[in-house]
Parts: structure tokens; C-alpha cells; sequence
């Protein structure tokens, strides 16, 4: 396929050079001063998505992809795909899926799970919103970016699901560093600690696959200083989207409400920026239950 790639930050250029070494013709666009392996560099947003099959969008917010999808939809072939793979919220996914469809474009909201390495490595999970025409169409490129796609529904459908799992993971990390943190002040040596719980009732992703305790379990940040594979900031961003949502459906999310305002804090008013969201365990480490 003819694909263009907008945003090419930590996650974007890899999957793009993952789509261009599969033998894809794929041409990029990043605000920044960027170069991609085999991908050819557009010096504007007209050029990058001009007579493409696909057009592949990794952005920050929804604010900046309505904006981006503004310029880009006009230039857009009639037929062609804009495969969203950023983490918004559900309102501008739908919105500009409804944008796109107006102007015969198929549009697909498809955010990912799987962090820098996912993208790196080619095993990220997309869940994606939108057409089942759309989703046939995007499925070929999910199988060179991740090792599972799952249709979960309708336009912003992608987005429900990416903003309910990352609420889990917010949550279950939370707990998870909780739990080290006060076995380490019962004396509890944390292999042992990992060696029960990873094969217990407490069991979760984020103890057995992404551990933050070093040198046990698999390879994780928490063994190379918590240098980020998903930064704390970026869980504060989805922590936030989940509680929006919520307050959209008027469901009730007390811990994940919590866990929103304890990643707020560590990152805004401790020392989180910059840090991988599992240094929860170092902050928990040097806290007793009056500070």
C-alpha cells in the first residue's frame, strides 16, 4: 500500500519503519525535524497524504487530531483510510470519523497497547472503532505493527476500550507497588513476594510482564532506572480521559478516581515527570502512612 504517517515520536517511527521494511511505500510527517529508516520525509501535511491508500495518524490529544484532520481530510482520496492510532477521547474520535465519512473517507479509531517496545518490536494490540470495510482495510497493517487487533465496535469504540484498560492498569500498577512496598517493611524478600503473587490470586500484567521491582520478574524499566516505557505523564493523560468519560456516562470510578489523583500528584508535585509510571514503587518505598 501507498501509506502516509503523521506523527513520528517514540511510537509513531517505529511503526512506520516497520511498515515501510514490510515492503509498504510509506511517507512520514512529524512537526519536528525528524528522520525514519526507509521512510521518505513530506515536507507538509498536503504532500504526506496526497493519492495515499492509508493515512496513519499517532498525535497527542484530540484537540490536535481534529485540528490535523482538518487539513489533511480535504486532500484525502475519496476511498482512502484514516487509521487514527492515537489515545483520545472517545467525542473526537467520533467526530472526526463523522468528518471523514462526509467526505468519503473510511475512517478507523485504533489506539494501542504495548508501550515504545510494543512498537519497536512489532507487537503492539490495536483496538479499533469503526467499519467493518475499515477494519479489513487497516487489518494487514495491524498484523505487521502488533500481534493482535480486536474490532470492538462502532467509531470511538477504539477509544472506549483503550481508556478502560488503561484505568485497569493504573489501578492494578497502583496496587502492585503498594503491595512491595509494605512487604518490604514486613521483611519479605521480594523474590519470594514475586514468586507467590505472580502465580496467586494477585496475579496481573503489571506484576508477571512489567514488574517494578528490579531485578525480578522479566526485564522491565524498574531494571534500567525507570527510564520510561510509559511514562507517568501519559498515564495521568489517560487516568484523565477515563474520568471524563465517566463523568460522561455518569458512571461511578472511585479507584480510578484515586489512581488519576495519585499519578496527578507524583507527576505534578513529586518527582514523576519524565519517569516510568511503574516508579510508583520508589515513591511508595520512601512514604510512611503520615506523609
Amino acid at each position: 500500500m501507498r501509506i502516509g504517517f503523521i506523527g513520528l515520536g517514540n511510537m509513531g517511527a517505529p511503526m512506520a519503519r516497520n511498515l515501510a521494511q514490510a515492503g509498504h511505500e510509506v511517507m512520514g510527517f512529524d512537526v519536528a525535524d525528524v528522520t525514519v529508516e526507509d521512510v521518505t520525509i513530506a515536507p507538509d501535511f498536503k504532500t504526506v497524504v496526497s493519492g495515499q491508500d492509508v493515512v496513519i495518524t499517532m498525535l497527542p490529544n484530540g484537540a490536535i487530531l481534529k485540528d490535523v484532520a482538518g487539513q489533511i481530510l480535504p486532500h484525502m482520496a475519496k476511498g482512502a483510510l484514516l487509521l487514527d492510532c492515537s489515545t483520545v477521547d472517545v467525542e473526537s474520535a467520533a467526530s472526526v470519523a463523522a468528518d471523514a465519512e462526509a467526505l468519503g473517507v473510511m475512517a478507523v479509531d485504533a489506539p494501542v497497547s504495548g508501550g515504545i517496545g510494543g512498537a519497536d518490536q512489532g507487537t503492539l494490540t490495536f483496538m479499533a472503532g469503526g467499519s467493518d470495510a475499515g477494519f479489513a482495510r487497516a487489518q494487514p497493517l495491524f498484523e505487521i505493527m502488533g500481534q493482535k487487533s480486536v474490532h470492538c465496535g462502532k467509531s470511538g469504540a477504539g477509544q472506549a476500550a483503550k481508556i478502560c484498560n488503561n484505568m485497569i492498569l493504573g489501578i492494578t500498577m497502583i496496587g502492585t507497588c503498594e503491595a512491595f512496598a509494605l512487604a518490604d517493611k514486613l521483611g519479605l524478600d521480594r523474590q519470594k513476594m514475586f514468586d507467590v503473587v505472580s502465580t496467586s490470586s494477585g496475579a496481573s500484567w503489571s506484576i508477571n510482564t512489567y514488574c517494578p521491582a528490579p531485578g525480578v520478574g522479566p526485564i522491565s524499566p524498574a531494571d534500567h532506572g525507570y527510564a520510561p516505557g510509559f511514562a507517568a505523564e501519559l498515564m495521568v493523560k489517560d487516568l484523565g480521559l477515563a474520568q471524563d468519560a465517566a463523568i460522561t456516562a455518569d458512571a461511578d470510578t472511585p479507584l480510578g478516581a484515586a489512581a488519576a489523583e495519585l499519578y496527578r500528584q507524583f507527576v505534578e508535585d513529586e518527582d514523576g515527570l519524565g519517569q516510568d509510571f511503574s516508579a510508583m514503587l520508589p515513591r511508595f518505598e520512601k512514604r510512611s502512612r503520615s506523609s
